[in-house]
Parts: structure tokens; sequence; C-alpha cells
């Protein structure tokens, strides 16, 4: 059978320059990559453009993520979030979530502040003397005491969805083990997986067992041999194995193919720095700093480049 070949872009693409892909909305929101992409999913966050895998986000989309974050900061467990978000927008919780008014909280009540008006479940109007707004205020009093939310228990007959919902709250409030068993749970009764891999090895990388998260992003590859979010992880993965040379032809592949991926960019100059490769470290650092001006680690790029 003939080998698919794939026109290798020539140049970075402008259309990506000050977009945010998941991994940088993850480091600016606090949120765990698993909330995130349950968040896009669930059609909290929309995708300004999609190639091999890899999604950016304009800054709109941003704006959602950290309100959304910053609910779930507040102790509101990711379904509790979907949940309480659904009565506030006749159009339901996405709705809610990517409106423009504030959404506010008063203990364990969401509402959405509308000009002067407070409003709750179905439009009511609430009177309170006092409303944190999750939006403008980081340190909001209300997040001190959050309730204790328990995990979750894994049914044996959760649907697909069920079990995605659910890795993403557990890995949410902490409990790794038990999120990788639930994408256990649903790879054993789906079958293989690319975005399921992907996932399950994010969370084997997050518990320190570099050694399984890299068997799991190789099959995911194996899989969807275009997943270039996993090509990059794996780079990451090797990287932190001290495999820097296969880690740097991992991320040489992906930005043949997608050479305006700024995160491949930005861990592809980290280990060519680590080889004492200076030139080609700053060349990449460059081009990442370019594409993405906005990135939580542009200013240690700067400083790397020496322009802090």
């Amino acid at each position: 059978m003939a080998t698919r070949q794939r026109a290798l872009p020539a140049a970075c693409d402008d259309s990506v320059r000050g977009l945010h892909t998941v991994a940088t909305i993850v480091a600016v929101t606090g949120a765990p990559a698993s909330a995130v992409r349950h968040w896009i999913r669930s059609g909290y966050l929309r995708a300004t453009r999609r190639a091999d895998r890899i999604e950016w986000f304009d800054y709109g989309e941003l704006v959602v993520a950290r309100r959304l974050a910053r609910l779930l900061a507040a102790g509101f467990p990711l379904r509790e979030i979907d949940a309480r978000l659904a009565p506030l927008h006749p159009d339901g919780a996405a709705a809610a979530a990517r409106e423009g008014e504030r959404i506010v909280v008063d203990g364990r009540r969401l509402n959405v502040r509308r000009g002067d008006d407070l409003l709750g479940a179905g439009g009511q109007r609430q009177f309170g003397f006092y409303t944190a707004p999750l939006l403008d205020a980081p340190g909001d009093p209300c997040r001190s005491h959050p309730e204790e939310t328990p995990a979750p228990s894994l049914l044996p007959d959760a649907s697909a969805a069920d079990l995605l919902a659910m890795a993403a709250e557990l890995e949410s409030i902490g409990e790794l083990e038990a999120a990788t068993e639930a994408l256990r749970a649903l790879l054993q009764s789906g079958g293989p997986n690319a975005t399921v891999s992907f996932m399950l090895a994010e969370l084997l990388y997050r518990s320190g067992d570099l050694t399984a998260a890299r068997e799991r992003y190789y099959t995911a590859i194996e899989l969807d041999p275009d997943h270039l979010e996993a090509r990059t992880s794996l780079a990451c993965t090797l990287a932190d194995l001290g495999d820097a040379e296969l880690a740097e032809a991992a991320l040489e592949g992906v930005l043949r193919q997608q050479p305006d991926y700024a995160d491949a960019h930005w861990h592809l100059a980290l280990v060519l720095a680590a080889a004492d490769r200076t030139d080609d470290a700053t060349r990449h650092l460059r081009t990442f700093v370019s594409l993405a001006p906005d990135s939580p680690w542009v200013r240690a790029a700067l400083e790397r480049l020496g322009e802090a």
C-alpha cells in the first residue's frame, strides 16, 4: 500500500501568531489539562484553528477558560459547574460561561451580573449583602472554605462521556490514580483510542511514572501518526528520561509537519540549550517568541535570549 506523502509547510503561518494552545491555557489558568479538554468537549471553549490534533484559541477563549478555572478553584467540581451554570442561561451551561456578564458566587450559589442586576437560575433577580465576582477578584474570600467533594465512583455501566468527565473531575481534585483507572476502564470497554491513550499518558506523566507515560504516548502516535501534541509530549518525556537525541528528533519531526507550533519550538530550544547548541536554541527561542508573544513562557525565553 502506498505511503501517504504530506507536503511540508515552508514557513510559519501568521494565522496562529498570538493564539493560545491547550498547554498555554493550562499554564495561564492553573486548571488541569483534563479540565481544559473537558471544557473543549463540552463547548465552553471553541478552537480558532485546528490542525494535526493541535488546537489554537484566541484571547476571548482564554477569558472564558479563566472564568471556568476560577469556579474550579472556588471548590466547584467540574460536573457541578456544568449543572450550576446550565440554569443561568436559556441556551445552557456553555452559553452561560461564554456570556460577557460576570459570574459571581455566593456560598454555593452561582449567579450572573447583568448591568445592575444580579440574576440566578431562571433569570430571577437575587438580593444579597455580598457576592464575590469570580472574574475580577482572584482572592475571593468564598474560596477559602470550599465544601469537601467526594471522589466519584467508577460505575461499570458508565458511558464513554461519563468516564471522560469522571477522569477529568478526579484529576481536578488530585485523585490521579483513580483518574487513570477511569481512562483504563474506558480503553478496556471501548478498545484502542489515540485520544484516550494520550490523556492517560498525560496523567501518568503527572503521576511521575515517566516510563509508563512514554509507552502510552507511543501508543497514541501508533494509533494516530498525525497526533502532534502527543509527539511533542513524548519528546518532553524522552528528554526527562535522558534520551535527548530521540527527543530532538521527535520535535524536529513535529516542526517539519507544523512549523507554526510554538510549544514545540520552546521545548526544542530547551533540549538544544541543554546540549550546548546555543545558536540553534536561540533560533527556536526567537521563533517561539514571535509565534506566542503572550505565552507565560515568553519571559523565560527572553531571559535566555538576554532580552528580558
